[in-house]
Order: structure tokens, then C-alpha cells, then sequence
């Protein structure tokens, strides 16, 4: 029995998506979706074992469903802060966040976690 604890990946939605200009400001739930399909078809690239893939959506990009590999939430508020709420919830689990905002990777290293940019997930 396999009772490895998958690594909790954590993304900052409007980060990653905003990280490339190709139009994503027209339609931010529609890039949010394309930026869901994306993981839940190629995961995280690097990164051996299970993975929990979480999407934090904010903004005009809430009410993104989720799918099969990927779970959608959609922040109340900020979604910084519900990202570090998430990290802080997973205490003693591996977690990394995908996010280039200098503040957000202040807040969740401080609590434990990994960080990476956005290329670490946009194909």
C-alpha cells in the first residue's frame, strides 16, 4: 500500500495565465479553463510521484468547474490570501505554489512551502 502523501501544487491562476500576452484579458474564465485543461492533461512537468493540482481562480474567473486531476477553487476575496490559507490548512504536507508575485512567495515559503514561476507549468 502506497502511503506517500502527494505533494500539494498550488496555482495562482491569474498569475500563470497573465504570464504570456496572447489576449487572456478578452476572456480571463476562458484562459482559466484552457489553463485547468492544460494541467489536468500534462500535470506538473518535473515532478515525480502524486500530485494534487489545485487552481485558484479569482476575479472574472470564478465558477471555473473543476475536472478530473485538477480542483478548482474559487477565492472569496483575494486570491493570495486564500492561497496562503491553503498552504497554512496543508501543515506538514509537501507543498508547492506556481506564482511569479514576489509577496504571494514571501508569504507561503514563510509558512513552508516551495515556490515556482509560471513556466514551471505553461506548456
Amino acid at each position: 500500500m502506497n502511503t506517500e502523501v502527494p505533494l500539494l501544487v498550488i496555482v495562482d491562476a491569474a498569475n500563470v495565465v497573465g504570464s504570456v500576452p496572447d489576449g487572456w484579458w478578452r476572456d480571463r474564465r476562458g484562459a482559466a479553463e484552457r489553463l485547468r485543461d492544460r494541467l489536468a492533461a500534462d500535470g506538473v512537468p518535473g515532478r515525480a510521484g502524486p500530485v494534487e493540482i489545485v487552481l485558484v481562480v479569482e476575479g472574472a474567473a470564478r465558477g471555473v468547474e473543476s475536472v478530473a486531476g485538477v480542483r478548482v477553487e474559487s477565492a472569496p476575496g483575494s486570491g493570495d490570501d486564500h492561497m496562503v490559507d491553503l498552504v497554512a490548512a496543508a501543515a506538514g504536507r509537501p507543498c508547492l505554489v506556481v506564482t511569479a508575485d514576489r509577496e504571494l512567495r514571501r508569504r507561503v515559503t514563510e509558512l513552508g512551502a516551495e515556490v515556482a514561476g509560471p513556466r514551471s507549468v505553461r506548456g
